[in-house]
């Protein structure tokens, strides 16, 4: 298992691009908690993740100049270290999270948990470019929105 030196710091945050912070992460939940139990239980360690919220011409402005993808995503997720270390920044478009939650008919609260609780899965060493890739992952989503309930 991974040594981290008593006096590390953590960073945990949520910062906004061109869109304002949704109103149920601002209130007083423990968000970093959540995380912290979700990284715990995959057997990872938080360092540093940040979360920026964005709208879709900002992620793709990302996706095209980072990724050379000329799409419209939901969330990108860029990882500064390999896991069980958990250290990245994810950026999620809240324009796409809210299409995507009307058309999966789940409130827009539980479809922006379930994207974040993917990008943090990313970080962690999941992936879901296969078939079955895709249902680890959502089997692991679901598992995050089931612990932070």
């Amino acid at each position: 298992m991974l040594e981290w030196p008593e006096d590390a710091q953590e960073i945990f945050s949520f910062a906004v691009a061109d869109e304002e912070l949704p109103a149920f992460l601002a209130d007083d939940f423990s968000w970093k908690s959540r995380f912290e139990a979700l990284i715990k239980r995959e057997g990872g360690h938080l360092h540093s993740l940040q979360f920026v919220f964005c709208s879709d011409a900002y992620l793709h402005r990302i996706n095209l100049e980072y990724l050379q993808h000329d799409t419209l995503t939901d969330i990108i997720t860029f990882p500064y270290q390999a896991p069980p270390l958990v250290d990245g920044e994810i950026y999620i478009s809240l324009e796409r999270v809210r299409e995507n939650a009307q058309t999966y008919g789940v409130s827009f609260e539980h479809e922006l948990q379930r994207v974040m609780a993917h990008g943090v899965l990313h970080l962690l060493g999941y992936r879901d470019k296969t078939e079955e890739e895709q249902k680890v992952m959502r089997t692991k989503e679901e598992e995050a929105l089931a612990l932070w309930q």
